[in-house]
């Protein structure tokens, strides 16, 4: 890994994401946490990103900002023409429905629906949705699609999560500790499929991990520390989920 604060998107036509001068405050009673302090990051089409730094570094707060499930106290955040830092509720609503795929450490299937009915909901409100067959087959799951979420093993339960992130067709897959809750096999097949959705639909996807082994597949890997972007390092060759080292 090369090791360069400075480190940036190599062709600047393909930015699709810049975040400038970004700052998060929260208040709490008397006392104020800064969750992000003066952030600048730019994050390209197709690209495959880790954020890595130990809890309460602000990691979340930018995935949540990226993601237009939160807002920044000051400076801007602009998504190709849309501005988020300046959108209003029903923007935030809009930009998140047609453009990101979100994946969690917990799957939040519903129990009640199979694995295809739990992909298909989501498809019910995109704009450009995938067949939901297709997105169970990008997964590896093609042979569970009628499968409830209880005769799954967690490993397909969280593929069926990203199948159901997918199936949206996001130009942005933003990812919270997705192999969290799983041991080590499991974990390598899931980011088998990250990297397969990757490189299949030229999808730009950010992971949030507090795995440095996960960095190593990366294109760049930013680190934070207390609400600061304090590297950010690019990649030679990126490694396949298999030889990663635990």
């Amino acid at each position: 890994m090369a090791d360069a604060t400075t480190s940036s998107v190599q062709d600047e036509s393909n930015v699709v994401f810049h975040v400038h001068s970004v700052s998060k405050t929260y208040q709490t009673g008397d006392v104020k946490v800064e969750a992000l302090r003066s952030v600048q990051l730019d994050l390209a089409a197709g690209e495959f990103v880790v954020f890595l730094g130990p809890s309460g570094s602000g990691k979340s707060t930018l995935l949540n900002i990226l993601g237009g499930l939160d807002t920044p106290t000051s400076g801007d955040v602009r998504f190709r023409d849309h501005w988020l830092s300046q959108a209003d509720d029903a923007g935030l609503t809009r930009f998140r429905r047609e453009h990101v795929g979100f994946v969690f450490q917990f799957y939040n299937l519903i129990p009640s629906l199979t694995a295809l009915e739990n992909v298909a909901l989501v498809t019910e409100i995109a704009e450009r949705p995938m067949n939901p067959r297709e997105a169970l087959r990008l997964v590896g799951l093609n042979e569970r699609l009628n499968h409830f979420p209880s005769q799954l093993s967690g490993g397909e339960q969280q593929r069926v999560a990203i199948a159901r992130a997918i199936a949206k067709n996001p130009d942005i897959l933003l990812c919270d500790e997705p192999t969290g809750a799983l041991d080590f096999p499991t974990a390598k097949l899931v980011l088998d499929v990250l990297a397969h959705i990757n490189q299949e639909l030229h999808t730009l996807v950010a992971v949030i991990t507090h795995n440095t082994a996960i960095a190593d597949m990366a294109d760049r890997v930013i680190r934070l520390r207390s609400g600061e972007i304090v590297q950010i390092a690019r990649n030679a060759r990126r490694a396949r989920p298999e030889e990663l080292v635990w």
